[in-house]
C-alpha cells in the first residue's frame, strides 16, 4: 500500500512538473521543466525495474516469475518512450507537424503498453490459476 502511494504521488508530481513546459514556447524553459519532471519519472522507473525484483522472485512458479519479470520490463520500456515523444517539440519541429508526431507517438506507446500489458496480465492470471489448481500454491 505504501509503495502504491509513493508511486502514485511520484507520477502525479511528474505530470504536474511536465505541464508548465507544455504551455511554453521558450526551449530553455521547456527543457528546465522537462528535467524537473524527469526526477520523479526516474524514481518510478527505477522502482519498477529494480525495486520490484524481490517481489518477482517470490512468485509461485518459475513461469509466473518470468511473466512478472516480462511485465515489469515491458512497463519500463513503454514508460521510457514518453520522455522521447515529449521532446519532439524541442528538436526543431513546431506547429501542427510536431503536434501530429507527438500525438502519433503517444498513441502508439499507449496502445502498445495497454495491449501488451493486458495480454501479460491475462497470462499471469492464467499461470496463477494453473498453479492453484495443481495444488502447488501454498496457503499463506
Amino acid at each position: 500500500m505504501s509503495l502504491s502511494w509513493k508511486l502514485g504521488l511520484a507520477s502525479a508530481l511528474m505530470v504536474a512538473l511536465a505541464y508548465p513546459s507544455e504551455i511554453q514556447e521558450d526551449l530553455a524553459v521547456r527543457w528546465f521543466w522537462w528535467c524537473l519532471s524527469m526526477i520523479p519519472f526516474c524514481y518510478v522507473v527505477f522502482t519498477l525495474a529494480v525495486g520490484l525484483a524481490e517481489s518477482t522472485s517470490k512468485q509461485s512458479s518459475p513461469a509466473d516469475a518470468g511473466l512478472m519479470s516480462a511485465a515489469r520490463y515491458l512497463t519500463v520500456l513503454f514508460w521510457c518512450t514518453y520522455p522521447f515523444v515529449y521532446m519532439i517539440q524541442s528538436i526543431s519541429l513546431a506547429g501542427p507537424v510536431a503536434t501530429m508526431y507527438e500525438q502519433v507517438g503517444y498513441s502508439i506507446a499507449d496502445v502498445m503498453a495497454k495491449a501488451v500489458f493486458g495480454v501479460l496480465i491475462w497470462a499471469i492470471a492464467s499461470e496463477k490459476s494453473a498453479v492453484e489448481e495443481s495444488g502447488k500454491l501454498l496457503p499463506n
